[in-house]
């Protein structure tokens, strides 16, 4: 007979009793890795986004104002309109209106959120886009006057979005609970992570400058006339000269572009924006849990906008501001003053996108320079970066290269390429330093506006300033630049003396958060509705109690202590950080 083999049956008890081979420390390590690449995720994802999204803005920005500047071209395809006063109001469109960014941002910010923010911000850009099929006033002013909008409120949370995932990478590295003690109490623990972050957010965000000169170089550039033609009425470049270029052609155009092959052209930086919109929308993860969204949106209006203006009562930002109205001028002037003025005076606008391309890959390589510079003190970058300038500026002042010289450049390449060096430590330099004095802060969208609030202004400053002699201008580059170091060296001495600052005070959010969400005791989900009425009597005693010890609390006139009305201005602010550490 043959043997039959049974198969044994497990024990119930192995299905249900704890996994033999389940290790839960090593479990825990992998969660957090994957939280790790997910923030490492979020920050590429989010300076993709925003490369993107510049890159199509300022290449198509460029392709336009070229055009449009082409007198044949106004002529033959938009005789009526006025393609040149459209362009006028379109700029001061995109330039004035962050002008009153301070006052809606933060309501914009407390209404979309950060992660949203972003997203509907490069929904604007891609909207500027879609209306250059259709060049009409009524479709161009008013989507500049959208961009104008968004620029302050994209730049807040861009700022925000990255130093706030330095901070959750570093809460991800150190999760276990003996090092949860650490990480409230030492000061200066994620420092490290926010200048990586932050240089890695400019490294691939400064290549915009090289993507947006494609459709010059593959497009526009097949026709351009020869700089001797375009560059024959002027008379003087640098610093003698006066306004951008004066005495420049009216005509750069040897003939027109096709409409169809200008609606390709068009097509493609349209799908590139979509491509953005998707990258902010998929990609990038939120910056904060929902429960800490909803505290937010919790607040006031009132409180919410006056929030800027709280936190300017602190003087570490007030002594910054000038640094934040130099880094303004300095990014704008590279582009107006020194490649327009300086370059293209002298070599052609045919050459324009080899001077973009050298500035833009010098932002972006010696953006990476902060994070190789952490075991110097953190003055060390920005003001080598200012003294960099500093020298430039005054070259600059006594410098005026020939008309139509293409000799000089290589020089010229070098010059913007230095320039771009400087841009780089200044950028990284701010941010960084913004996210390091702020890093207690759950919440630098607010320091973030008043920021890029301040590089608002000087931008417009610049815009108005473009007839100025070109001396003019460099002294008055000169000048900022020195009061802002100055300020800025202020600023460290006073921290380094310990002089106490002012933190602002926020709103407290409306409700209390104890385990789940809105839950007012430990343990319990009981509504005022379902207590007793000696449960209820017993908490207002308790509360008149406690809002009698409370001496600096304020009362209104006529209000006894106690009453309902102190206790909700109590409840109402609070310090969200307190002293020096």
């Amino acid at each position: 007979m043959s043997r039959v083999l049974k198969t044994p049956v497990p024990n119930q008890m192995e299905f249900l009793g704890p996994h033999t081979e389940y290790d839960e420390e090593e479990e825990e390590k992998k969660y957090y890795r994957r939280m790790r690449l997910g923030v490492v995720k979020n920050v590429v994802a989010a300076s993709l986004g925003g490369m993107i999204t510049y890159s199509v803005y300022l290449g198509l920005l460029q392709m336009q104002l070229i055009l449009h500047y082409d007198e044949t071209y106004r002529e033959v395809k938009y005789s009526s309109l006025g393609l040149e006063d459209i362009d006028k109001k379109m700029l001061m469109g995109i330039n004035v209106t962050p002008i009153v960014g301070l006052l809606y941002t933060p309501v914009l910010i407390r209404f979309l959120g950060t992660k949203w923010m972003m997203f509907l911000a490069s929904g604007i850009y891609a909207l500027f886009v879609s209306t250059n099929y259709w060049e009409r006033y009524y479709t161009l002013v008013p989507s500049a006057v959208a961009i104008g909008v968004s620029i302050v409120p994209l730049w807040a949370s861009l700022g925000n979005y990255i130093t706030r995932m330095a901070q959750q990478f570093y809460e991800f590295v150190n999760y276990k609970e003996e090092q949860e003690e650490q990480r409230r109490t030492t000061k200066g623990a994620c420092h490290r992570y926010i200048i990586i972050f932050q240089s890695v957010f400019y490294v691939i965000f400064h290549l915009c400058l090289v993507f947006a000169q494609l459709p010059m170089l593959l497009f526009l550039n097949n026709f351009l006339i020869d700089y001797n033609h375009t560059l024959c009425n002027v008379q003087s470049c640098g610093a003698t000269s006066s306004g951008v270029i004066t005495g420049l052609n009216k005509t750069v155009l040897s003939h027109l572009p096709p409409s169809l092959l200008l609606i390709k052209v068009e097509s493609i930086m349209m799908g590139a924006a979509f491509l953005a919109m998707i990258i902010f929308l998929a990609l990038c993860g939120a910056a904060y849990r929902p429960t800490e969204e909803i505290d937010l949106r919790s607040i006031g209006w009132g409180n919410i906008f006056q929030l800027p203006f709280k936190h300017l009562r602190d003087y570490r930002l007030r002594l910054l501001c000038p640094f934040f109205i130099y880094s303004g001028f300095e990014m704008l002037f590279a582009v107006t003053g020194l490649m327009l003025s300086y370059g293209v005076c002298s070599v052609g606008l045919e050459n324009l996108w080899a001077l973009v391309m050298a500035y833009g890959l010098s932002a972006s390589i010696f953006s990476a320079l902060p994070p190789l510079l952490m075991w110097l003190p953190r003055w060390v970058p920005l003001l080598t970066g200012a003294t960099l300038h500093l020298c430039i500026l005054v070259g600059l002042m006594i410098w005026s290269p020939k008309p139509r010289n293409p000799n000089l450049e290589p020089g010229l390449l070098a010059l913007v390429a230095a320039w771009g060096l400087g841009t780089a430590l200044n950028k990284t330099g701010l941010s960084t330093l913004l996210g390091m004095l702020y890093e207690d802060k759950d919440r630098l969208d607010f320091v973030y506006t008043i920021y890029h609030w301040w590089q608002a202004i000087a931008i417009f400053v610049v815009y108005l300033w473009s007839g100025l002699p070109m001396r003019a201008k460099l002294s008055i580059l000169l000048v900022t630049l020195l009061v802002s170091c100055l300020c800025y060296l202020l600023m460290e001495r006073r921290l380094v003396m310990k002089v106490a600052y002012r933190l602002p005070r926020i709103p407290r959010p409306r409700h209390k958060v104890k385990g789940y969400r809105y839950l007012e005791v430990d343990d319990s989900d009981e509504s005022d509705v379902d207590k007793s009425e000696d449960e209820m009597v017993e908490r207002d005693e308790a509360d008149r109690d406690t809002s009698s010890q409370g001496s600096d609390v304020d009362l209104r006139e006529g209000e006894v202590p106690g009453g309902g009305g102190a206790r909700r201005r109590r409840d109402n602010t609070y310090e969200q950080a307190g002293g020096m550490g």
